[in-house]
């Protein structure tokens, strides 16, 4: 039996890891009562009862609960922002080239962002192969559903008398940082970081998240990055997709599933990469899974929504 503890189990994204081991045969849940949730001794004994701990809380409190790991079988799978680009964490997206082996021995792995993994998947197969150099410049924009924003967007989303702006997208980040660009220039293997446009948008789950490239100027074409595409990625969870729906591509399409579409659209002039996920799947809970799975060494596809 697997033992687990889940420290942060309150926010979306606990809950619902919680909730879906919660139904695995093969999973015993570790849990504390809620007044001793913050109590460092009695989350202490039960991070180092645990074969595996995930970390669903704020990024200082996310390397306390790191501090507290006293023995060498834990592992260790952080939700937040703390460790994605700290070298003694894998980072957890088993699709890149290289990772799947580390995660398999990795006792500390750090979960993707949301908007980074969209952004991630598209671009990084590029600087792997010399289709883009790491020097490129590039722009992205990202559709999300309002659930990425934790329980005070959620609320404020599904209040009945909430504002009309709520109605509408909304772009926000506006100063140009954004807690997701470290890991998006890293784990992408540029220099720069991109410049970034996300925004939350009237539905619950779902996200898009969108790269354009001028294909003259970087001497690249349609063809070319979709025979990338279909080499790089081969499994059930990521892969490449031409899919759309009626010349349209909708940013919730893949609510309530843990898998990831890769695509490219656009002509000789402009071409769009394109990635579509559930920010609460890939984007969250469904990637921390896959990666207890693959540092298990389960099929890492057991317990997902494909």
């Amino acid at each position: 039996m697997i033992k687990v503890f889940i420290d942060g189990n309150q926010g979306t994204t606990g809950l619902k890891i919680y909730d879906r081991l919660s139904g695995r045969s093969d999973v015993s849940l570790i849990t504390l009562p809620d007044h001793l949730r913050k109590d460092i001794s009695a989350k202490s004994d039960a991070i180092n009862e645990s074969d595996v701990c995930f970390l669903c809380l704020p990024d200082d409190a996310s390397r306390e609960s790191v501090s507290l790991v006293k023995n060498d079988k834990t592992i260790v799978i952080d939700t937040s922002t703390a460790h994605r680009v700290n070298p003694q964490f894998t980072y957890g997206f088993p699709e890149l080239k290289g990772l799947r082996e580390k995660i398999k021995t990795s006792k500390r792995i750090a979960n993707p962002g949301c908007h980074a993994s969209g952004f991630i998947a598209l671009v990084r197969p590029l600087i792997d192969c010399g289709l883009l150099d790491s020097s490129v410049k590039l722009s992205c924009y990202s559709l999300t559903g309002y659930t990425g924003g934790g329980k005070k967007m959620i609320a404020e989303y599904e209040n009945p008398e909430r504002s009309t702006l709520l109605n509408a997208p909304r772009q926000y980040a506006l100063s140009g940082n954004h807690k997701h660009l470290p890991e998006m220039a890293s784990v992408s293997g540029l220099i720069n970081p991109p410049c970034f446009m996300p925004v939350v948008c009237d539905f619950a789950r779902g996200m898009q998240v969108t790269v354009p490239l001028f294909a003259k100027q970087l001497g690249v074409t349609v063809d070319k990055i979709k025979s990338v595409y279909k080499n790089y990625y081969q499994g059930k969870v990521v892969y490449f997709s031409e899919s759309e729906e009626n010349g349209f591509i909708a940013s919730n399409a893949f609510s309530g599933r843990d898998d990831m579409s890769v695509s490219v659209f656009g002509n000789d002039e402009n071409i769009f990469l394109v990635s579509r996920f559930d920010n609460l799947g890939k984007g969250a809970s469904g990637a921390a899974i896959q990666n207890m799975n693959v540092a298990l060494g389960l099929d890492e596809t057991y317990g997902l929504n494909l």
